[in-house]
């Protein structure tokens, strides 16, 4: 290890740490100490982990570091909502966007600065791609968060969910994604408990059955059609998984998972996928299985072409899927007047490629 590139202990998980210590002589419960240090206690700074040894604690300082994302601003709506742009390195930022509620503090995470999937509706996918976000990237939105809402000093809990629902593709970077989500679970970590941590996919199928063997959490899948050619027209991942292999992955990850529920997201365009007709095809799609459905009103940004569907014609749909017994909800528009409200994160991104749905790169 070189002084100049330190380890940055923040993008190891129990397991990974443990591996660190080892190969420096010490005992693998060094892992756990540190890991309580940062994640439950806040303290990035070596030399205040005073139950490691003064030489351990000299060796960390000069070969360690816990580096976080850098903030650049920070913005709170009329709404209670706040928005973080965290910047990464010199040319990317990501967005972190925390959503209060009664009884409930909900934090919204990205895990790739940019995104690939190209979804046509989303703001955060003109941007194209530029890289994933490393595991300390992930954790360090949590951490600084915690920290801004006071939760690290008080040990309050102001954050009760994490949702990977940001910037990017979870199961693009799904490697260091898992290493974020076993710290997030962990005890001597943060701590949440499973079913309050959601990954938000497009549906990469085989990589939602890998993420029921690297650590399963709750799964939310961006559906926003009930028909492959219009789910190709909006998110072009279809061509390569259709709706119906999509399906099956999610009934597969339902069980592997032991989850009880998938929840489908789906996005009220105008005109585009909000018929009365569209409803009864989804509620086929979905009777009788492990699902939820959220209705999630278009958000618009500069250039789209789309409308949010008028609120009659969002009630309507939600009456039809819940006729047929399918639990289903309208979420409320949070944080829209900074920009935060879902599909707006556009944070600050060197273009540099793009990726097919198979996760291949393409020059931009």
């Amino acid at each position: 290890m070189s002084a100049s590139a330190p380890v940055n202990l923040l993008d190891f998980d129990h397991a990974g740490l443990v591996r660190y210590f080892e190969a420096l002589g010490e005992r693998s419960y060094r892992a756990t100490q540190v890991q309580k240090w940062v994640h439950q206690l806040g303290v990035t700074d070596f030399t205040q982990m005073t139950d490691l040894s003064k030489a351990l604690r000299a060796h960390l300082q000069e070969h360690a570091t816990i580096r976080l994302p850098e903030l650049v601003t920070r913005q709170q709506s009329a709404d209670g909502t706040e928005k973080w742009l965290l910047r990464v390195d010199a040319g990317n930022a990501v967005e972190t966007v925390f959503i209060p509620e009664e009884g409930r503090g909900t934090l919204c995470i990205s895990s790739q600065a940019g995104c690939a999937m190209n979804c046509r509706f989303c703001s955060t996918a003109q941007q194209g791609y530029s890289r994933d976000l490393t595991p300390g990237e992930i954790l360090g939105q949590v951490w600084l968060a915690a920290r801004d809402l006071g939760s690290l000093k008080s040990g309050s809990r102001r954050i009760t969910n994490v949702v990977l629902m940001g910037m990017g593709e979870p199961l693009q970077n799904l490697d260091n994604v898992a290493v974020a989500l076993r710290v997030l679970c962990d005890d001597n970590g943060w701590g949440f408990a499973r079913r309050r941590v959601t990954l938000s996919t497009s549906g990469i199928v085989p990589e939602i059955d890998r993420l029921a063997t690297l650590c399963p959490v709750s799964l939310a899948v961006s559906l926003h059609a009930p028909d492959d050619a219009l789910r190709e027209r909006l998110m072009p991942v279809n061509r390569k998984y259709p709706i119906a292999s999509l399906l099956d992955a999610c009934w597969r990850y339902v069980m592997a998972a032991d989850i009880d529920h998938i929840t489908f997201e789906y996005t009220m365009l105008d005109g585009v996928n909000d018929a009365p007709a569209q409803a009864q095809q989804l509620a086929r799609l979905l009777r009788g299985k492990p699902a939820k459905v959220n209705l999630i009103p278009f958000n618009p940004f500069p250039g789209t072409a789309y409308r949010r569907s008028p609120a009659p014609v969002i009630d309507q749909f939600r009456e039809i899927l819940q006729q047929a017994r399918i639990l289903t909800m309208t979420r409320k528009t949070r944080g829209e007047d900074i920009d935060a409200a879902c599909g707006q994160l556009v944070g600050r991104v060197t273009r540099r490629g793009v990726r097919r749905p198979d996760g291949e790169a393409l020059r931009a």
